[in-house]
C-alpha cells in the first residue's frame, strides 16, 4: 500500500492522527486519500480538478468531488474538517494567498508542501546557466509550466508573519524525499518543505 504513495506523501502521513476528518485539496488519483483510510481509519473527502484523477478515486470507492480549488473552496464551512492537506499544487494555484487562508478556514489546521525554489540546485542553475531550472519536482519549460507561483520556504514564512498563520511545525526534504533538519541553512538545502499552519485564535 505504502508503495504508491510519493514519499513526501508518506511523510505527510505520518502527520495524521488516527480518525481524523481530512480533505486533500488536489488529491490527484487518491494515494494518499486511500492510504490514510486504510491505515489512519480516517474520515476521506477530496477535491480534484481533473476527471481522470476523479474517476481514478471513485475506483478506489473514495469521496471524491471534482473541483477548482482556487474558487470551489469558498463553499466550504468553517471548520469542517480537523486536517486539510495540498500537497505539491500551492505553486500552480491562480490565487495561492486565498487558498491558504480557505485552507485553515475550513480546516482546524493545513499541512501544505512545496517544491523549494531556494533550493541551492535551483539557485545554481540560475546562477550558472541563466535559465529556469529543471528536476523531478519541477520538469517544466518556462513556457508550458502550470507552476505559475514559486516560492521559497522563506517567503512562506514570511508570507505566514505578515498574515497571522501560525506555523505548527516545519519540515525539509531531501531530493530523496528523507527528512533534513531544519536549522538556519533550511532555505539552502531544503528540496522540498511541508508545513504544518493554522490560523491565529481570536482573543
Amino acid at each position: 500500500m505504502r508503495k504508491n504513495l510519493r514519499k513526501d506523501l508518506f511523510v505527510i502521513s505520518k502527520l495524521i492522527n488516527d480518525k481524523e476528518k481530512i480533505l486533500d485539496v488536489g488529491c490527484g488519483s487518491g494515494n494518499l486519500l486511500d492510504f490514510l483510510l486504510k491505515t489512519k481509519k480516517a474520515i476521506c473527502r477530496g477535491i480534484e480538478i481533473s476527471q481522470s484523477g476523479v474517476n481514478d478515486c471513485v475506483k478506489k470507492g473514495l469521496s471524491v468531488i471534482q473541483g477548482d480549488a482556487n474558487y470551489d473552496l469558498d463553499d466550504y464551512p468553517d471548520d469542517a474538517f480537523s486536517t486539510v492537506i495540498l500537497s505539491q499544487t500551492i505553486q500552480a494555484m491562480i490565487f495561492p494567498d486565498i487558498v491558504i487562508k480557505n485552507l485553515i478556514r475550513i480546516g482546524r489546521r493545513a499541512i501544505i508542501s512545496f517544491p523549494n525554489f531556494g533550493y541551492w540546485k535551483v539557485r545554481k542553475d540560475l546562477f550558472l546557466k541563466g535559465k529556469m531550472p529543471k528536476n523531478d519536482i519541477l520538469p517544466y519549460e518556462w513556457f508550458d509550466t502550470p507552476n505559475i507561483h514559486l516560492c521559497s520556504c522563506k517567503d512562506f514564512q514570511i508570507f505566514c508573519k505578515n498574515n497571522n498563520i501560525i506555523i505548527e511545525k516545519f519540515m525539509c526534504l531531501s531530493e530523496k524525499g528523507i527528512e533534513i533538519k531544519t536549522n538556519h541553512f533550511s532555505n539552502l538545502l531544503a528540496y522540498q518543505v511541508i508545513f504544518c499552519v493554522s490560523k491565529k485564535k481570536k482573543n
